[in-house]
């Protein structure tokens, strides 16, 4: 199978190391000395027993339009990023490719294939101009919620911490044959890939929790087991959550869990920063479009009340243009 990892960072060189080291031909589009070291030595996976393996791809390179048709491109860059590259996914596109989204936050598809009474509203945050949707296309679509925590500890080389699992799911909710042939080839790779026929479920359960801890470790500079062991902050996440799960809740979302529950769980992975707060300190764009302002969008199309997710929100944007404007 022919699987191009567009975003060849942490996760999306998890993936693409494993994948290749399964014997699938896989193109990795990467940037920087992190691609340089990966053409001039492989990519290497140090796996979270101390064990490690180099993987070759059969190309790394910068330039999509370098790579072949692909059977499966899996978009592993972040939200914010998708929308300009989606212009030039359609070169790597046969006629069956199919393209699995793997960002967090909500997706641009969401009402895409929906069947609710909100079928093919756009949601703004993610996708404002339609570009996205132009250069994908929703009938080429796989969704994927993606759980385990990677990094890259220097250029060409993937540490991994913990998880490895990949949830994929037809938007639609059906279960074809195309999810089937992929879910079988990260399963070879060593990925857990349950498909699930309710994706959206999926998505909302990780998106729950995510609303209010990154940005609340982006403003806080404080990890997840901070957060919630600090009542004011974890108390605050109550009121976000909330506030998404009554959104959640009007959309037919059904949670498996309690609040309590998935606060608990963020509590338990201990000492970590956030994805959004490694993003701040960098000095790079954030996801609070996908994982925040896309809620509060949702808020307004179902009267739904978001006085704490818009606070947030605002106070995250804000950050955004301080920080930028000191770093100039």
């Amino acid at each position: 199978m022919k699987i191009c990892i567009v975003g060849a960072g942490a996760i999306g060189g998890y993936l693409g190391a494993k994948l290749a080291l399964a014997g699938e031909a896989v193109t990795l589009i990467a940037r920087g000395s992190h691609l340089e070291a990966i053409q001039k030595n492989g990519l290497r996976l140090i796996m979270a027993d101390g064990s490690s393996q180099i993987a070759t791809p059969t190309l790394a390179t910068s330039d999509i339009y370098q790579a072949v048709k692909q059977d499966v491109v899996i978009l592993a860059v972040k939200a914010q990023s998708v929308a300009a590259i989606a212009p030039s996914l359609p070169s790597l596109y046969n006629a069956h490719t199919i393209v699995v989204t793997a960002q967090n936050g909500v997706p641009w598809w969401y009402f895409r294939q929906h069947g609710g009474e909100y079928e093919g509203t756009r949601i703004h945050s993610v996708d404002p101009d339609g570009i996205i949707e132009t250069h994908i296309g929703a009938e080429r679509v796989i969704g994927c919620v993606v759980y385990p925590a990677t990094q890259i500890v220097e250029p060409g080389v993937i540490k991994h911490i913990e998880g490895d699992r990949f949830t994929l799911g037809e938007i639609d909710g059906s279960k074809t044959e195309r999810i089937q042939l992929l879910a079988q080839a990260l399963k070879q790779a060593g990925f857990k890939a349950p498909v699930r026929n309710q994706i959206r479920t999926e998505i909302w359960i990780k998106l729950w929790g995510n609303l209010a801890f990154n940005p609340i470790s982006a403003l806080t500079g404080a990890t997840l087991e901070q957060i919630c062991q600090y009542p004011l902050t974890r108390e605050l996440a109550r009121q976000m959550m909330r506030e998404a799960q009554a959104i959640a809740e009007k959309l037919d979302i059904k949670f498996g869990i309690s609040l309590e529950q998935r606060i608990n769980g963020a509590e338990n992975v201990g000492a970590h920063k956030t994805s959004m707060l490694q993003d701040i300190e960098a000095g790079r764009s954030t996801e609070i479009e996908a994982i925040v302002g896309a809620v509060a969008e949702l808020g307004q199309l179902t009267q739904t009340p978001t006085p704490y997710i818009d606070a947030i929100y605002a106070s995250v944007k804000l950050l955004e243009v301080t920080r930028w404007r000191v770093g100039k």
